[in-house]
């Protein structure tokens, strides 16, 4: 019984990712039927392939671009906005945070990484419910859960780098909020997780993992895996090397 539900239980999420994309290439198969096609029947062969592939290159974007607007649509209409939780994996609230994480994932794998960072993105992270604040750049796509994620003014998210609100610890699932500081820096590749808060204009370098429920105090610089402040490391060598 367990295998059977381990088979069936991704299925409704399949046919959710399935809806959100084919509602939104049906926007672009009717702009290259009904207004291209027309249109690329008028001019010679040698034309009209190259011309072709350009219309199905605009019909992609326009694919991405709705799925921009579908798929936060899908998401407010089925309840995926978030709420801080700490339980099973299979319950009412997890099945929100499936449905949230589905749409998310759609958008990531299909399309997000054209219009990253753009205005496009930031439309699309507000959507989802992400608080953002002004002058933010956001040069990833590894964002999950961005109804429970704010940035404030000036943050800056690096390339590749990792904000989820959720984690596993001890068997339960763990959907908490991530808060971004006015100028906060979250460094290339860099991991943050559930449960983080990142003061003003304090830093992580690249390629560091803050721990879930990490408090970094404002103006602070943490590196490393776990992440750990760099000034008390260096406190704690030059008493060290006092002694």
């Amino acid at each position: 019984m367990q295998r059977l539900l381990a088979l069936i239980g991704p299925l409704p999420f399949i046919a959710l990712a399935i809806v959100a994309a084919g509602l939104s290439l049906g926007v672009a198969v009717w702009l290259f039927g009904e207004v291209f096609t027309p249109t690329l029947a008028t001019f010679s062969a040698g034309w009209r392939y190259p011309l072709t592939g350009l219309a199905l290159a605009a019909s992609y974007f326009a694919y991405g671009l709705t799925l921009l607007l579908v798929a936060p649509l899908l998401n407010f209409l089925l309840g995926g906005r978030l709420q801080p939780y700490r339980g099973s994996a299979v319950s009412l609230t997890a099945l929100r945070w499936y449905v949230h994480c589905t749409l998310t994932l759609v958008v990531r794998y299909s399309f997000l990484e054209f219009v990253t960072p753009s205005p496009f993105a930031q439309l699309y992270y507000r959507l989802m419910g992400m608080k953002i604040g002004r002058n933010v750049t956001i040069n990833s796509t590894a964002i999950a859960d961005p109804s429970l994620i704010e940035m404030a003014d000036g943050v800056t998210i690096g390339g590749s780098a990792s904000v989820m609100a959720h984690y596993a610890q001890g068997g339960y699932l763990v959907i908490a909020p991530v808060r971004l500081g006015v100028g906060a820096t979250i460094g290339l590749r860099a991991i943050v997780m559930g449960g983080v808060e990142v003061g003003e204009r304090a830093k992580i370098l690249a390629g560091s993992f803050v721990l879930p429920n990490t408090r970094i105090p404002a103006g602070e610089t943490w590196a490393g895996i776990p992440a750990r402040s760099i000034e008390l490391e260096r406190d704690a060598a030059a008493g060290n090397g006092e002694n």
